[in-house]
């Protein structure tokens, strides 16, 4: 699929992230900034509570429609930041497995942190995210 995104990688840095180290956008984007991608239910309830894979697929899939509602797609995310509420590396890495491929190819700059609290009850992961495209 198409994107007005330009992942750029780094060769002078380690090949062991598992994402691009910056991308760019042309001047006549129009950037997209979403608000975090919750693992909410349509009710509002918290989906898949204590299951940090099972809350960023939620969130992904937040993401996926608040991308759709903007007029944009997965493949036109610039960057993201993925929230977890989490001590422990393994449930940090856990959530972005789970993101990382969600984006497959279209692997963008990241930034994946643990967090003492999130917003919502039992919310374990939030996914935020900024898109560029052009009309």
């Amino acid at each position: 699929m198409p994107s007005s995104v330009q992942l750029i990688r780094a060769s002078n840095l380690s090949d062991v992230a598992e994402y691009a180290y910056a991308a760019t956008a042309p001047k006549d984007a129009r950037l997209i900034f979403l608000a975090g991608s919750c693992p909410l239910n349509d009710d509002g309830t918290t989906a898949a509570i204590g299951d940090y894979a099972g809350q960023a697929a939620a969130c992904v899939e937040t993401m996926t429609r608040a991308l759709a509602a903007a007029g944009a797609t997965i493949h036109d995310v610039i960057s993201t930041r993925v929230l977890v509420a989490s001590s422990k590396q393994a449930d940090l890495v856990t959530a972005w497995e789970v993101v990382r491929d969600a984006f497959g190819e279209h692997d963008v700059p990241s930034t994946l942190m643990g967090v003492t609290v999130l917003g919502y009850d039992d919310q374990l992961v939030e996914l935020e995210a900024i898109a560029a495209v052009t009309d």
